[in-house]
């Protein structure tokens, strides 16, 4: 059994300040919220490279360190390509989407749907896609607790409150989803950003550090190029090959379209596009999310690789997981860091994750908001609501799904391990959804009804080959194949009773037209970004002190303090740069 460095105090306090600095940051970003296109879209302002990280960010979660690490585990190098796909998706982006969704011109993402379709369309979506995204929030804080519970070391603990038992696995899922709630329901897109560049500060920083100190490990005292020799020798055979799920180009071909889809027309992504300045901002986004969806996966690819050799038998140190290869991270880091990173670590896997369900609320509150509650006003007669009224419903509709996906992370079960339950979940919700969102961009002469037809005979399609158990060998493949195929089909047939003199067809005919014209640069828009820099420096300077600090804190001989030190130095570096990008062009000059 490995001689693991448990959470101690030192880390709890560590925990306790990441979480003071994500309200502290929902507070400082809630002074920025002066309407309802601050709250939603950050005003336009937001700086492309703020964005972009922030974009690339809420593609992480636990998922990535938890149920990606289990599949890299079993799959070895080829898990490489896989969780790299979402570069190709951005690069389209880049070349195609970023100007299109920023010529758009909508206020909140669904808003997309009224324009090309109809508003009947946005209510069906409104109606049919809150369920799943409130079980998709639920089921990335169940995720993310099963790996903090067990690294904190209570997840089998018993407590009682107001006669009530709740297990060490559930107390957590409600303090962190209390946490994430708080947050986000304060400070709107803005808040969601700018936690999302300080949680980027510390997946970086843990990334850096974990792949050299486990090469360190497996070397022997022989350096890092012992380390990597000793993988390439120990490891299973067609380790650095493909085989397993990489080994299929039918998963292959289906896992880059999902990806495709995930990062192109997925809500939170418009969002993001809305979110900067203009169409060159919009662009630069989605590179810069491009090189860092390439190189970043590198960085904990390659650990995991190396802890199928460090915990060859990796079910007998967790055999309370259903699939226990899905600690390996968790694992090389309760063994190889001190005190203080440990903690570091846990706070890297909660920024992750709470980055991508605030994204998740934000969009929701933001449909919900502008697309259903102020038009049912306008119809029972009522005046439309003033900004603060806006903000005030939104602030409230957080609290509600917030609430809500903590309910349903308390009851989401076990299904053979978080990855193949999250392939097969997205799998059934995903494509059916965002197929008629990614048709109706590229080609706009369709009728009103075909959004909702093309979504229905996704859900068909795909529900249809599960009932009658088809293909129950590739079900992740068979739901995205049939999703897609139905939708397109149905999208195609649909363009034969397009009608351009339709006066349903007006607004379409409009968006069109918009989707042709760029956006004129606003010379007089004010970018935000500048002083928040300057806060964000400040955040990873504070976080610097604090790991030197950790240094004084006992240690093992596998995970000496000088880890601690090195990570501070980084977090000084990280600040330094933030700190002279917070300075205009000429004064640096």
């Amino acid at each position: 059994m490995p001689a693991f460095n448990h959470v101690n105090g030192a880390d709890y306090t560590l925990i306790a300040l990441y979480f003071g600095i994500v309200i502290f940051v929902g507070w400082y970003s809630s002074r920025k919220n002066q309407n309802t296109d601050d709250y939603f879209k950050g005003g336009g302002k937001i700086p492309w490279f703020l964005a972009g990280v922030s974009n690339w960010v809420s593609g992480f979660s636990a998922f990535m360190f938890v149920a990606a690490a289990g599949f890299t585990y079993r799959n070895g190098l080829g898990a490489a390509v896989v969780f790299t796909a979402a570069t190709w998706a951005y690069l389209v982006g880049a070349f195609y989407f970023a100007s299109r969704w920023r010529r758009a011109r909508i206020n909140s993402p669904l808003e997309f749907l009224t324009r090309r379709f109809s508003p009947s369309t946005t209510y069906f979506y409104s109606v049919t896609a809150v369920v799943p995204q409130i079980i998709g929030i639920g089921q990335g804080l169940y995720i993310l607790c099963i790996f903090v519970a067990t690294a904190l070391g209570f997840a089998k603990e018993q407590h009682v409150f107001l006669g009530y038992t709740f297990t060490g696995l559930e107390v957590t899922m409600i303090s962190i989803g209390i946490v994430m709630i708080v947050y986000t329901v304060i400070g709107g897109l803005w808040a969601a950003v700018l936690s999302d560049a300080v949680q980027g500060v510390i997946i970086l920083v843990t990334s850096l550090l974990i792949m050299p100190v486990t090469f360190r490990y497996l070397g022997q005292g022989e350096g890092l190029g012992a380390g990597f020799a000793k993988l390439w020798h120990d490891a299973p055979a067609g380790y650095f090959g493909l085989n397993g799920q990489t080994g299929q180009p039918l998963f292959l071909l289906c896992y880059a379209a999902a990806s495709m889809l995930g990062y192109n027309v997925a809500w939170w992504q418009v969002q993001r596009y809305q979110s900067v300045p203009d169409e060159r901002s919009a662009r630069k986004m989605a590179l810069l999310c491009a090189g860092l969806s390439f190189f970043g996966p590198l960085l904990w690819i390659l650990p995991v690789m190396g802890a199928r050799v460090i915990f060859p038998d990796i079910a007998s140190v967790w055999p309370q997981f259903a699939a226990p290869e899905e600690a390996s991270f968790v694992s090389l880091a309760l063994l190889l860091l001190p005190h203080g990173m440990i903690g570091f670590v846990v706070a890297a896997i909660l920024s992750a994750t709470l980055g991508q369900a605030s994204d998740g609320f934000n969009w929701l509150a933001a449909t919900t908001t502008r697309d259903i509650y102020v038009p049912l006003r306008k119809k029972a007669g009522l005046s439309v609501p003033s900004e603060t009224h806006q903000m005030r419903v939104a602030q409230v509709t957080m609290l509600v799904i917030g609430v809500l996906g903590i309910i349903a992370a308390l009851f989401i079960a076990k299904t053979g391990g978080a990855f193949d339950f999250g392939l097969k979940y997205y799998s059934l919700t995903g494509p059916g959804f965002m197929m008629p969102v990614l048709l109706g961009m590229v080609y706009r002469k369709t009728p009103w009804w075909s959004g909702m037809a093309s979504c229905v005979a996704a859900f068909v399609a795909a529900f249809g080959f599960m009932a009658a158990g088809a293909f129950p060998e590739h079900v992740y493949e068979r739901n995205i194949l049939t999703a897609i195929i139905g939708a397109t089909v149905v999208f195609v047939i649909s363009a034969f009773f397009y009608r351009a003199d339709d006066p349903r067809s007006a607004e379409c005919r409009r968006f069109d037209t918009d989707l042709r014209t760029p956006v004129p640069i606003d010379p007089d828009l004010p970018v935000g970004g500048l002083r928040d820099y300057q806060m964000l420096a400040m955040v990873s300077v504070l976080l610097g002190l604090v790991l030197i600090a950790c240094v004084a804190l006992p240690s093992s001989p596998l995970a000496p303090p000088a880890i601690n030190l090195v990570a501070g130095g980084l977090l000084f570096v990280i600040g330094g740069l933030l700190w002279r990008a917070s300075k205009p062009a000429a004064t640096r000059s």
